[in-house]
């Protein structure tokens, strides 16, 4: 059994890395979250699904004989990577994390647009940001149960996937049908434009979650319609190594093929 490179995907950013890697030959296993997120791949590619803890993270390290880990795992999904470093530094296996750019809005854009900028969801739920306002939350829904307590004190809508988790999750965080969207990104400017003004929206909350997390398209409906757009940024993780360049996760699996760790 070969030796193989330990892909954490589930995002756009791993499709693309899975992409390269099959390109260039590299043995490499896929992990996903959820059975849905397997659909990025194409077939013929390994992927398992489901969540791990340290104690099955290392037995999966050891099944797979896995020499390199590539973290491609959202932004926000901090306890995955935390984890996968713990792992890889206890067992001795080369790290890299894939992290999507920032999205910077041009010039023109940032000054047409009212951009709030908040460090973490603890910081916006303490204020008084959302008292009183139509919010539009386009979070994810596992952030949703926090704002359970803002029911009485905004009128809040969602947007989720459409998975009946995600419903059930908006459901019990007091979100009624009638304030629910279930859409699979990415979302065109039309869509995300008549669902705004549908809902005569005031503020818009989104995670910074990069060009690929659709971050692009809400900064130019938030200036196009004048509506207040409040992103939440990335979690601050320190990565042993981290890039956003795919060059450098190429050249990252061919430094451990080089080495001589194993054959991959």
């Amino acid at each position: 059994m070969n030796s193989k490179v330990w892909l954490i995907g589930g995002t756009s950013d791993s499709k693309a890395i899975a992409k390269m890697l099959t390109d260039s030959g590299i043995h490499f296993v896929v992990t996903v979250a959820s059975p849905t997120a397997q659909n990025l791949y194409p077939s013929g590619i390994k992927v398992i699904a489901g969540s791990m803890d340290l104690k099955t993270m290392k037995s999966f390290c050891h099944r797979y004989l896995i020499r390199a880990v590539i973290d491609a795992s959202h932004p926000y999904a901090i306890a995955v990577s935390r984890q996968a470093i713990a792992v890889t530094t206890q067992l001795h296996i080369p790290y890299l994390r894939y992290e999507r750019i920032n999205y910077q809005p041009s010039s023109i854009a940032s000054k047409q647009a009212k951009i709030i900028d908040l460090d973490s969801f603890e910081v916006l739920l303490a204020g008084n940001y959302l008292t009183k306002q139509k919010v539009f939350l386009t979070v994810g829904c596992q952030i949703l149960p926090q704002f359970q307590s803002w029911q009485t004190k905004a009128t809040l809508y969602a947007r989720v996937l459409p998975k009946i988790e995600s419903l059930k999750t908006a459901l019990a965080a007091g979100f009624t049908s009638d304030r629910l969207i279930a859409i699979r990104p990415p979302i065109s400017i039309e869509t995300e434009t008549a669902l705004w003004k549908q809902w005569n929206i005031s503020l818009v909350v989104t995670k910074a979650s990069g060009t690929s997390g659709g971050e692009d398209i809400k900064h130019q409906v938030a200036a196009n319609l004048g509506i207040p757009l409040i992103v939440v940024a990335r979690p601050l993780v320190v990565y042993p190594r981290q890039t956003s360049a795919m060059s450098e996760v190429q050249a990252f699996c061919r430094s451990v093929i080089i080495s001589g760790r194993d054959s991959i």
